[in-house]
């Protein structure tokens, strides 16, 4: 690393760089290569106190913090973050596996989130209104909620981070924060550099946990009378959970749950486009992102054509350790991955379907020390298949034939997620129905993944509520409303 003093493994609480009260750690394993390459801190419930009151603390003050000051430190951040790009990436990728230019892609598209959650900074504002009551006049102003937490996932490590410490810091929040087991050293990073831009101590603290110790330890930050708010990304089973927890103390939650995403192709389509769009979509990460393709129809017209371009593509993927030049799918990020991706094969070949190429798993063979998965294609794909109903997370393509538009409308909205659903046609009309009929809360249309700072980002069922990025919906996510209503004398 050019940078040895990004490489942190302690948690941050209060300002402090601390080992876990029990002094216990626990190991992360390189999923490129099975083998442990470093040990973080493993906090349990009884830690979850001091750093939530030191957040507390901090935020008495954070809160009074000019506007501006913090769109200053923001951006010092966010300057710290891209002198540091490369580091960064490289934990990423000994982190959760993906390729060196994909973990560079992850901090590029993540830095829009600082850039941007800099100016929303200095834009919360409230109203005035005048009511029907004479001498009247009502106003509402904006304020930080309190201490948030954030409960993120593994596979993009430093984009969920920047999406909801952007948001939390820029409303005048201060946050808590218990990254995914497989992933403690890129958020670590983070926070040191936090450190860096100036945020005062106990803005931003991190604390790391082992596998075993993150459901005991997550009660325990949602459940704390101090934490306001909390916002989490991951699967809609956990994400239910949750919200129960947060339940009981009436929190603000915003959850950002599964996908199930189904992506439409019609016989007018651009096939080259929307192989293009997709091949982006379905084997970035090796399958691993709440937003991939997971259910592609495809038209009968074009079915077998794309099909056949989709194959060839897939043929073309270099898998490898993330680390090694030119690979361009790296391993999943967890041996439960391998486990799950075998099951939906195995379902998928008893019913009927077709491997076109791949279906096996690599991990063990000559050359593939990791959780290795083929790229994979399934055609002859049926909604009864286990591919249909569950979030795969893993490089399986599967492809399932239709005849009209309804057709697919139907079988798309046939979940119970709602995440992100795509679909590409030169139709104008179609586009405008498709728009309004398919039931998720992100819409691509001629488009895969749409991503970014600017957009709001979030579903709609059981893929969560509330919106992460965009124009002021992303911040009000961390402010309450006040209503203020004042009585004059002699005016009207």
């Amino acid at each position: 690393m050019n940078n040895p003093d990004l490489f942190r493994d302690k948690s941050l609480v209060g300002g402090e760089w601390i080992p876990s009260k029990s002094g216990k750690t626990f190991d992360v394993y390189d999923p490129g290569s099975g083998k442990v390459w470093a040990t973080a801190p493993d906090n349990a419930p009884e830690d979850t106190d001091a750093a939530v009151k030191a957040s507390y603390e901090a935020f008495q003050s954070f809160r009074k913090t000019n506007p501006r000051q913090r769109a200053q430190w923001l951006l010092k951040w966010d300057q710290l973050i891209r002198d540091n790009r490369d580091d960064l990436a490289r934990i990423v990728t000994y982190e959760c596996g993906k390729p060196i230019a994909e973990a560079q892609g992850e901090l590029d598209y993540a830095l829009g989130f600082t850039w941007w959650f800099a100016g929303e900074a200095e834009r919360v504002t409230g109203t005035v209104q005048m009511p029907a009551a004479p001498n009247r006049r009502v106003f509402t102003v904006k304020q930080p909620i309190g201490v948030a937490v954030a409960l993120v996932p593994w596979n993009f490590p430093i984009a969920m981070i920047l999406r909801k410490a952007g948001a939390a810091m820029a409303a005048g929040c201060t946050m808590v924060i218990k990254p995914s087991p497989e992933t403690p050293f890129s958020v670590l990073a983070l926070a040191y550099l936090a450190e860096q831009a100036g945020f005062p101590k106990g803005v931003f603290s991190v604390l790391p946990t082992s596998m075993e110790n993150t459901p005991a330890l997550s009660e325990a930050l949602c459940r704390h009378p101090l934490v306001k708010k909390v916002t989490f990304t991951g699967s809609t089973r956990v994400g239910k959970l949750v919200a129960k927890h947060c339940s009981d103390g009436l929190k603000k939650v915003t959850l950002e749950l599964g996908g199930n995403c189904p992506f439409i192709v019609f016989d007018d389509a651009n096939l080259d486009q929307a192989a293009t769009q997709l091949m982006a979509l379905k084997y970035r990460h090796a399958g691993q992102a709440c937003i991939t393709a997971n259910r592609v129809y495809v038209q009968k017209g074009v079915y077998d054509k794309f099909a056949q371009v989709l194959t060839e593509k897939a043929k073309a993927l270099k898998v490898g350790h993330g680390a090694t030049e030119g690979v361009t799918m790296g391993p999943v990020t967890t041996p439960r991955s391998l486990d799950k991706a075998e099951a939906h094969i195995a379902d998928a070949k008893k019913q009927g379907g077709q491997i076109v190429t791949g279906g096996n798993k690599l991990m063990g063979q000559k050359g593939y020390d990791g959780y290795f998965f083929e790229p994979t294609l399934i055609t002859g794909a049926k909604s009864e298949m286990l591919i249909a109903q569950e979030e795969q997370f893993s490089p399986i393509l599967a492809l399932f034939e239709f005849d009209t538009e309804d057709e697919a409308v139907q079988k798309a909205n046939d979940t119970s997620m709602g995440l992100a659903s795509y679909f590409f046609t030169k139709n104008v009309d179609r586009t405008w129905r498709l728009l309004e009929n398919l039931e998720a809360g992100m819409i691509g249309m001629n488009t895969g993944n749409s991503s970014a700072a600017e957009t709001p980002f979030g579903g709609i069922k059981e893929s969560g509520y509330g919106k992460e990025s965009g124009k002021d919906v992303a911040v009000n996510e961390y402010m309450v409303t006040k209503t203020g209503t004042l009585t004059l004398e002699g005016h009207y």
